[in-house]
């Protein structure tokens, strides 16, 4: 299917290297992906059925606008927007700090 939003190899790694440390520390236990017309999502959830914790979106359309990512918490309000896929996902890594400390 041409014209699906999906995340690279990359981007995968990080986003995946954080989940790692995030289910070591138990604050995270699953995930999804989707890869849609206009949106790649990562869901992280603390349980299988329930709503996600966040959500790391890829949007290609507004990337010369506020940032290609973005992370999403569970309310829909968005934490952190940027061009720069290491810098959005430093937002979850503070809470992986706070909850190690």
């Amino acid at each position: 299917m041409s014209g699906e939003v999906c995340f690279d190899r990359r981007e995968l790694g990080l986003i995946l290297g954080l989940y790692g440390r995030m289910v070591a520390a138990g604050e995270w236990r699953d995930y999804g992906i989707s890869c849609l017309l206009d949106v790649a999502v990562f869901s992280v959830f603390r349980r299988t059925a329930e709503y996600p914790l966040y959500r790391i979106e890829k949007r290609p359309k507004l990337r010369a606008r506020q940032g290609l990512y973005s992370v999403i918490a569970m309310d829909g309000q968005i934490i952190r927007r940027g061009h720069d896929l290491g810098q959005v996902l430093k937002v979850l890594e503070r809470k992986l700090i706070r909850t190690i400390s």
